[in-house]
């Protein structure tokens, strides 16, 4: 009996040290959400012999939304897409979202003055609820107003930020911090396609950002970053866009 006891004890050993050497398990792809602040993006597909009345309208009226909740900025696409309008809001809690939907149901003005003119305009709506990475916070400011924003859509393969997360900020660091654009705010998405993540740049004109983005392809530190980052990545997406006059971020 002593030696069959014996027998086991190097193989005990062995399953120790193996464990020891594995990863320890993880309850969750990446940090932990701490913020209840979010951001709603939203994108309006205008039909096209309605897209200057849409924009003028809009002009006209913005300020019996804005009464409700805060407006962070207003675009209208202009590369990537035709004849749309992408908007970004933002709110403390889905509680307050839910409030803030209320009250305009219940808003008069707004219901005659804006929504019940501006929806036949419009062939579809969608909306995006995002979270701020935190290493983009706060969310930052043009240096000037003017220019033109590009929002960068990237979706990663499954595994989350403890995957790739290291790899995509490295990757948007290469480019923001030797000036081949103003990055103002990263992104990840919260429901719908998961795993997917966005970029918001500022840029003083269309042929800027295409100069500096001729010189970022030979920058061989950009280079290396996007390689490492491309290996998570399945697909991407973007659209340059320019400021309504009416956007809080011009």
């Amino acid at each position: 009996m002593l030696k069959l006891v014996a027998s086991f004890r190097p193989a005990a050993a062995l399953l120790r040290t193996a464990a020891a050497a594995q990863p320890s398990a993880r309850l969750s792809s990446g940090p932990q959400q701490e913020h209840r602040t979010f951001y709603e993006f939203r994108t309006y597909s205008i039909r096209p012999d309605q897209n200057a009345a849409f924009l003028q309208l809009t002009n006209e009226k913005i300020h019996l939304r804005t009464a409700h909740s805060e407006l962070i900025g207003y675009w209208s696409v202009e590369y990537g897409g035709l004849n749309k309008v992408f908007h970004i809001w933002k709110y403390d809690s889905y509680s307050q979202r839910a409030a803030v939907r209320a009250a305009l149901a219940q808003d008069p003005s707004w219901i005659s003055e804006y929504i019940s003119k501006a929806l036949p305009m419009l062939t579809s709506q969608d909306n995006v609820v995002t979270y701020q990475v935190p290493w983009s916070r706060p969310l930052k400011t043009p240096p000037q107003e003017g220019g033109v924003y590009e929002l960068a859509s990237f979706q990663m393969r499954p595994g989350g930020p403890a995957v790739w997360g290291a790899a995509f900020q490295a990757s948007m660091s290469a480019h923001d911090a030797p000036g081949y654009g103003k990055l103002l705010g990263a992104f990840h998405r919260e429901f719908g396609l998961l795993n997917q993540v966005h970029a918001l740049w500022w840029f003083e004109s269309a042929d800027h950002r295409a100069e500096f983005r001729h010189k970022a392809h030979t920058d061989a530190r950009v280079v290396a970053a996007v390689r490492n980052s491309v290996t998570h990545l399945d697909s991407q997406r973007n659209q340059l866009m320019f400021p309504c006059p009416f956007s809080p971020m011009k």
